[in-house]
Formats: C-alpha cells, structure tokens, sequence
C-alpha cells in the first residue's frame, strides 16, 4: 500500500505537468496556424462565419477583391451571391 502512494505522490504531478505541457504546446501551434504567419499572398480570405445550425452555417469569404457569401454544410459548399468587397477600416 505504501509502494502505491508512493507511486502516487510521484507520478500524479508528471502526469499533470505533461498534460498542461500539452495543452499549452498545443494553443501555441494552433495560434501560429490561425495567424498565418510565413503564408503570405492568399488570395481566399474568411471575412466572416455565422453559425444557422450544428450542421451549416453561412461564411462571407474574400476572392480576388469579391465578397462572396457561401452556405457551409457537411455535403459541401454552395455559393449564394456575390458582390464587391467592401473595405473594413478596423483591419490592419
């Protein structure tokens, strides 16, 4: 019983510590995927989502200096209009 809290007391923390370690190792990658850096030139860019269900939402993407609206769901994507890109001073 001992050699078991012992065993406890030992590799409960390395446990956690590997677990957080993971955790924050895995936010900092996904920070770097969602930033983009070392990707320049994109020509597709999401404006905007908005979710209308568990299974579709709508998406505003920006191609070529065109706003278009997009229907997401799991078979797939449908485009729903398009228009001129509107230039959005809040963005750098």
């Amino acid at each position: 019983m001992l050699w078991y809290v012992i065993k406890l007391i030992i590799l409960l923390p390395i446990i956690g510590g590997m677990i957080w370690g993971s955790l924050k190792l895995s936010q900092k990658l996904q920070n770097r995927m969602a930033s983009g850096t070392g990707v320049r030139g994109r020509s597709v860019r999401v404006v905007e989502t908005c979710m209308l269900s568990p299974t579709m939402k709508l998406a505003v993407l920006e191609f070529h200096g065109r706003e278009i609206l997009v229907s997401v769901s799991r078979t797939g994507m449908v485009r729903l209009a398009e228009a001129d890109a509107v230039y959005r001073g809040d963005e750098a």
